[in-house]
């Protein structure tokens, strides 16, 4: 079966969601669903180790710490993205969890910008280990991406990549609801 995909123009750039495992992807950059000690351990950062190699988790032990809602940039080891941006979103129950994943996406984001990086692919940011719900993860990142893009930009492609049917359709329901 192929993989679900759907594609949209925004701002002269192209917002994606797609099925399928981020750390195949050939983007300038993945974002890596971080904590705030940048330990590759399970999830999308536990694919990421595996594939990437251990010189993604030696940058991170380097860089050492990174707050919630901000994201920092490592090289992409063995993968096919060069470069691995770890953005930390937040813990379902910490306190002002939204401001927070948009802070997160808004970092990875600007990140990629400051860095010349033209395209990037994102995951479903601390719905996983984190317990973030899905639905309103799919709408914060959704409307961060287009906020951002708004602002000008010169990323000309925006991924979001999902492992499941089941996150995909979520996100798919809410990019048809509209951004708000």
């Amino acid at each position: 079966m192929e993989p679900r995909h759907l594609s949209i123009q925004l701002e002269g750039t192209q917002l994606e969601l797609l099925e399928g495992d981020i750390t195949d992807l050939a983007v300038d950059a993945i974002v890596n669903a971080a904590n705030e000690d940048l330990q590759l351990g399970s999830g999308v950062a536990g694919a990421i180790l595996n594939k990437g190699g251990q010189s993604i988790q030696e940058e991170c032990d380097r860089i050492g710490h990174t707050p919630t809602g901000t994201a920092v940039l490592t090289g992409g080891g063995n993968l096919q993205a060069p470069h691995v941006i770890h953005a930390v979103g937040p813990r379902q129950g910490e306190g002002e969890e939204d401001r927070k994943l948009q802070s997160a996406v808004r970092s990875s984001l600007a990140l990629a910008d400051r860095h010349g990086l033209k395209s990037i692919a994102l995951p479903a940011i601390a719905t996983g280990n984190f317990g973030f719900p899905l639905d309103r993860c799919a709408r914060i990142l959704l409307t961060e991406v287009y906020r951002y893009l708004q602002g000008g930009t010169k990323i000309e492609r925006v991924v979001v990549v999902l492992p499941t049917d089941e996150k995909f359709e979520v996100f798919k329901t809410e990019l048809r609801r509209g951004f708000r």
